[in-house]
């Protein structure tokens, strides 16, 4: 179908299957490491350890809209991939204004540093994605 036909599906079709995978990855990742932080550790960085927490939803969510392919769960997509942006540039920006609050990496602290950069880079690629495909 041509970008003008409005395939939802066009979300999981080509590329949009690695960017999936890429989600699902995150998502599972950041559920994992929120997960064993807060059970842990929470006492030390609870801001921090909750905001992986946040993180690792954001990613789930986005995981599944974009898997889903309905013109709905697009919009889910969309508005949890720019949720997402934002929480990393903000996130990014504070955990170097205010490293006591991040004595242990998140997903999104110092712009995803920890993960090769990938969570600043994902939200883009993953807001063109949509772009194109819509």
């Amino acid at each position: 179908m041509t970008e003008t036909t409005h395939d939802p599906e066009a979300t999981r079709h080509g590329p949009g299957r690695i960017l999936i995978a890429v989600y699902g990855v995150f998502a599972l990742a950041a559920t994992a490491r929120a997960g064993v932080q807060i059970a842990t550790k929470f006492h030390e960085a609870p801001i921090a350890y909750i905001l992986s927490a946040v993180a690792a939803v954001i990613y789930c969510a986005a995981t599944y809209a974009l898997a889903k392919a309905t013109k709905v769960s697009r919009k889910v997509a969309t508005v949890a991939i720019a949720i997402e942006l934002t929480g990393v540039l903000a996130i990014g920006g504070f955990s170097y204004l205010a490293p006591d609050d991040f004595p242990d990496a998140t997903v999104w602290s110092h712009f995803g540093q920890g993960y090769g950069f990938v969570p600043v880079v994902l939200p883009v690629l993953g807001l063109l994605w949509l772009r194109r495909t819509r």
